[in-house]
């Protein structure tokens, strides 16, 4: 097969005629030449990685097929917060196999994501109207960790001064381990109560309800939450959301807040995840909800706008005073799941959900008449047969039928129905129950009466637009069409790597082997995704150079706390429990202060000095005055600055010598892969960003995988091992795992490392190109910097009031997303150009760069106004340019079509700049009335 191009070569934007031209730009003869330069000799690994040589495109394909197909996905009636759903294919297609969609970042550039925005805030209306409450975030990471997170808002909101925190009996097991493993370094006390039984203590701050419960039931609550206020307690309400299409709303009963998962609104159970979570609140606590928030603010016509509102609550600004270290969820998972709904709409949720509850109550109806003793009256669509001493054998019965059944204990099994449920489902477990029917009729509901939801949802006419598919493919078409994302062009993200998510990778997602399997489904029946996954843990143990990988963190955040949670039960383990204090530089990512703190540690920042590196004197300072209590130092290699700090290994022993261990953020791994290993130049733990490193797609702010790798000392507290979960399902976001399987085995050793050089000198040719028009703040040896830069804009703000944010709307005007703003030094912009790049590409935003200083030049010398050029009016939209009157004191020609721009590949924002500000004093985060569009 050498015949053929390796696919590392398509993965590398530049050719080697490319990258020679290049090289001769930043001063050196080859990459090897470059990377000997760049990286510290004290960290350079020469050591050939153990890796599979690069397969082609095809070979990887055919082993992913046999790999999935040693899955055997059954009929799956487990439940447990994850069912059987159709994805209608229109929305499968044109959202989740869709790069418009996938590839696209964060919204933090408004103007350019107005159709992500408004398909998350549909996802806000979808979550808000079906429970009740007043404000719903824009996704979390799964059902579990949303619990975990109502349980530390309920902590900050509540005025009781109790540690305890209840928790029905009746609760997901899974949710119940990830709030478990939160509140424990945060000293809140756990307790869990069958309330109906046993009612509530008499000191809690907060209460935590399942609605139906794990076992199905359903039961009134409102007494409860009503008993908990009375005690200053807030309650949070875990709801199914498809169960709410029939059932009275959490807010009814006044509940808090209410957590869920999106998962069953066509989203496919993919092992585990990604999955959408939610979480809602009543007025009053939307100011302390963790995540993003979607709001409507208006733009400087005064047309309405969407954006992320109150951002200021972000780990970035807060820091070590965030209570929560999520920083992008899942918004490609609540895409999908808000276009479920407004496919389907009100009316096709409601019969959704009235089939789902009919099949279930067929179901207990024949059982009863089989002589089967059920153990609630009331459910929506799990129901729990009691069958003393015989519960294994029915779920081996049927399962021997194609049928997964949950085995909830000797006696009792639970039996979950969804919109995939037939009839032949029915029959095969009734046969395993050994039950015959001759036909199961129509059956009663069994839900309360009082419970029977009487209020409207899905009002808005986004919910009642688009019923026919064509209807649908035109909204997704328009709202993508708004969007700037990665099929568009380069989105030069310093510290986000934003670059190629090949086809090959994300084709397998989609296979049902990998796509409809359960997360609890019998261990025989996964024997391909235990091998995918060990396989991707082991090949990830290689690259990084340490003992032991877990892929549960489903994001890098929780990668984060994973490997702080590891570091503190080590400590633990060795009698240290005094050892509490986490070391972080001044320059550091925004979760990592916020991960220490939700690890029980306290945050003491160290300096950084004049040259961007962490400052090794003020370090000396801070170990000597903290080394009895000193617990972690969290660094990120290369450094946050983007260069590689040749005190690394020095930093290590120092630590390690007061005690203390190294957790190297891992989110920079893509300038080290080929050339150095943290587990082996002194690091203890990393977290590593599959989004980032391997390829799984940015989706507009999630799905990520974070796995935490650690040296052989700290494997035993590796999630569920000795330390609790930290997501809902055991491999956490397994679904997508596939896309970083193929990524490496078709890169391969040699192509990894090539990658890794193409970065390198993509992001030292972008700063030796734009040094003299934009000083490079920070750099290394011999003025290299790795696989970013940060251009320094203070001094042109200073002289001439042309801020970050004017540079970054005009690159709109250019066609490209701005590069990271203001991150990690104020008034600056990161760029980082990735390896997936081409000349062309990086030439074509250089030389951007380079029109836009010339543009500030004209402000600099009055030609143009200072409150009225191009770049203070940007970014400028068709409608802009095309109107009547143009009162502005440059011509339109240089508004739309700025010198060097593509005009046949013009990108037109659907908005002009948005006020930030607006929005978070007017909040408005559900749809707003269509009249609020009108001109």
């Amino acid at each position: 097969m050498t015949d053929l191009v390796p696919f590392s070569r398509r993965h590398i934007g530049a050719t080697a005629e490319e990258q020679r031209r290049m090289l001769e730009t930043v001063g050196y003869t080859s990459v090897d030449e470059l990377m000997d330069a760049a990286i510290p000799d004290v960290i350079r690994d020469h050591t050939p990685l153990d890796l599979p040589p690069a397969a082609t495109e095809a070979e990887t394909l055919a082993e992913l097929r046999a790999i999935a197909a040693a899955n055997r996905p059954m009929v799956s009636m487990i439940g447990l917060g994850y069912y059987g759903t159709h994805t209608p294919p229109v929305i499968r297609r044109n959202v989740f196999e869709n790069p418009a969609w996938y590839t696209a970042y964060t919204p933090y550039q408004p103007e350019i994501s107005q159709g992500r925005l408004e398909a998350l805030l549909n996802f806000q209306t979808v979550i808000s109207d079906l429970t009740g409450l007043a404000t719903a975030n824009s996704s979390l990471l799964d059902e579990a960790t949303a619990a975990a997170e109502a349980m530390t808002l309920a902590r900050r909101a509540s005025k009781a001064k109790s540690d305890v925190y209840v928790v029905d009996a009746d609760v997901l097991p899974q949710s119940l381990e990830v709030i478990r493993t939160r509140a424990e370094p945060l000293g809140i006390e756990v307790r869990v109560v069958d309330v109906d039984a046993d009612g509530l203590p008499a000191e809690f701050f907060g209460l935590h309800l399942q609605y139906p419960g794990a076992s199905g039931a359903v039961r009134d609550h409102e007494a409860l939450v009503a008993a908990a206020h009375e005690k200053g307690a807030l309650v949070t309400v875990a709801a199914d959301l498809l169960a709410l299409c029939l059932l009275r709303e959490p807010g009814a009963i006044g509940a808090d807040a209410a957590v869920g998962s999106a998962q069953r609104f066509g989203v496919p159970l993919g092992n585990g995840g990604p999955h959408a979570g939610y979480l809602a609140v009543r007025a009053g606590l939307e100011r302390m909800l963790p995540g993003r928030l979607v709001g409507v603010s208006r733009d400087a016509d005064g047309n309405p706008a969407y954006r992320l509102a109150l951002q200021t609550r972000e780990q970035h600004i807060r820091r070590e005073k965030a209570t929560s270290n999520i920083c992008t969820a899942q918004v490609l998972l609540a895409v999908l799941a808000s276009m479920y709904a407004v496919y389907h709409g009100p009316d096709g949720l409601h019969g959704i959900a009235a089939r789902t509850h009919r099949t279930a109550t067929r179901l207990a109806t024949a059982l009863r008449v089989g002589g089967i003793t059920l153990a609630h009256e009331h459910f929506f669509d799990t129901v729990t047969a009691v069958v003393p001493g015989l519960a294994t054998e029915v779920v081996e019965a049927a399962a021997a039928r194609g049928i997964n059944l949950r085995r909830v204990d000797a006696d009792r099994v639970g039996i979950a129905c969804d919109e995939t449920t037939t009839e032949d489902h029915l029959r095969l477990v009734l046969d395993a129950f050994g039950v015959t029917v001759d036909g199961f009729g129509d059956s009663l509901e069994s839900l309360p009466e009082g419970l029977r939801r009487c209020t409207d949802y899905l009002t808005h006419p986004v919910f009642h637009s688009h019923r026919s598919e064509t209807a649908l493919l035109r909204y997704l078409r328009r709202l993508a069409d708004k969007d700037f994302a990665l099929d568009r062009g380069m989105i030069p993200l310093g510290s986000c790597t934003m670059k190629l998510n090949a086809t090959a990778e994300m084709e397998p997602v989609s296979w049902p082997g990998f796509a409809d399997v359960h997360p609890f489904a019998p261990k025989d029946q996964v024997d391909g995704y235990e091998r995918l996954i060990s396989t991707l843990e082991a090949w990830l143990a290689e690259l990084t150079g340490y003992d032991a990988v877990s892929v549960q963190p489903n994001a890098g955040s929780q990668g984060e706390l994973a490997g702080l949670l590891a570091i503190r039960a080590f400590h633990l383990a060795n009698g240290d429990d005094h050892r509490d204090v986490c070391l972080i530089p001044q320059s550091a990512h925004g979760t990592n202060a916020a991960s220490a703190v939700m690890a029980g540690m306290r945050v003491v920042v160290v300096a950084t000095d004049d040259d961007g590196n962490v400052d090794l004197t003020d370090l000396d300072r801070k170990i000597e005055a903290h080394r009895e209590r000193l617990s972690a130092i969290m660094v990120t290699y290369p450094s946050t600055h983007g260069v590689y700090e040749a005190g690394i290994a020095e930093l290590c022993a120092k630590v390690h010598d007061a005690g203390g261990q190294v957790y190297v953020d891992g989110a920079n791994l893509n300038a080290l892969l080929g050339y150095a290993r943290p587990g082996r130049f002194g690091a203890d733990v990393s977290h590593l960003n599959l989004h980032k490193t391997f390829c799984i797609p940015h989706g507009g702010g999630g799905p990520g995988v974070g796995p935490v790798a650690v040296r052989a000392h700290l494997a035993d507290y590796l999630p569920g091992r000795g330390v609790g979960a930290v997501s809902a399902a055991p491999h956490g976001s397994a679904g997508i795992l596939p896309i970083s399987w193929a990524y490496i085995r078709m890169m391969g050793p040699d192509g990894l490392t090539r990658a890794t050089g193409a970065a390198v000198l993509a992001a030292n040719y972008v700063a030796a190109r734009l040094r003299e028009h934009y000083p490079v703040l920070y750099a290394g040896a011999k003025g290299l910097v790795a696989h970013e830069c940060i251009l320094d804009l203070r001094g042109i703000t200073k002289a001439t009031g042309v801020t970050v944010d004017d540079v970054a709307k005009r690159l709109i005007d250019y066609g490209f997303h701005a590069p990271t703003m203001s991150f990690p030094v104020a008034g600056t912009l990161m760029v980082e150009p990735t390896e997936s790049e081409d000349l062309a590409e990086l030439d074509r935003f250089c030389a951007a760069m380079i029109a836009i200083r010339s543009e500030i030049a004209q402000v600099a010398t009055g030609v143009w106004p200072k409150d009225d050029n191009p770049l203070a009016n940007a970014p400028h939209t068709a409608e802009a340019v095309t109107a009547d009157e143009w009162p502005h004191a440059y011509p339109r020609s240089v508004a739309a079509y700025p010198a060097g721009g593509d005009r046949s590949a013009k990108y037109w924002p659907p908005v002009r700049r948005i006020d930030g500000g607006y929005g978070d004093r007017n909040l408005v985060c559900s749809c707003p009335a269509p009249e609020a569009f009108e001109s």
